[in-house]
């Protein structure tokens, strides 16, 4: 089991030196679609007061969480975590793979000439996790998704397997 260096600061989730910055939108998606939180929650098969949760940043939301939204309102990841004001990209692909999510991350910590090693520490976790998630085992943590987009200014998208273009990002 891994551990995020969380700290709540005004109702913010603060992941290391990220702000992670998802709840406006996903409150913003909502209510321009006339939906209550209670009828995102069910979306989501969870209850309304985790969902507020979320919304607020209380709590971290699950990767597949923000996937089944941004795939219930058409709009790219990078849009929902405000790296782009695209909401949807032009050749988006709405089904998120694991394992091609893990080879995206992999060529993309190759590119950057990063070990494993190197990447987890960024990350405050182990080599393990990275393997894990390289492999296809396990879908990205979002904060981690989150902090390696904002550092090396990539598509979350694009890491995900969601886009081919754009890859990088003015973040």
């Amino acid at each position: 089991m891994h551990f995020f260096k969380n700290i709540c600061l005004y109702e913010k989730i603060i992941f290391g030196d990220n702000y992670m910055l998802y709840g406006d939108k996903i409150r913003e998606l909502r209510e321009e679609n006339g939906l209550t939180q209670e009828q995102v929650a069910n979306i989501l098969n969870i209850k309304r007061g985790l969902y507020s949760q979320y919304e607020i940043e209380y709590t971290i939301i699950p990767l597949k969480h923000l996937i089944t939204i941004s795939e219930y309102f058409n709009v790219s990841l990078d849009y929902i975590f405000s790296f782009t004001n695209q909401v949807i990209y032009d050749n988006y692909f709405s089904n998120t793979n694991n394992v091609l999510a893990g080879e995206k991350l992999k060529n993309f910590r190759k590119e950057n000439k990063l070990t494993q090693d190197v990447l987890a520490s960024d990350l405050n976790t182990n080599r393990s996790v990275i393997a894990n998630y390289e492999r296809g085992r396990t879908l990205i943590a979002t904060p981690f998704l989150y902090t390696i987009c904002k550092k090396y200014n990539i598509s979350a998208d694009y890491l995900l397997g969601r886009t081919n273009e754009p890859k990088y990002l003015n973040i």
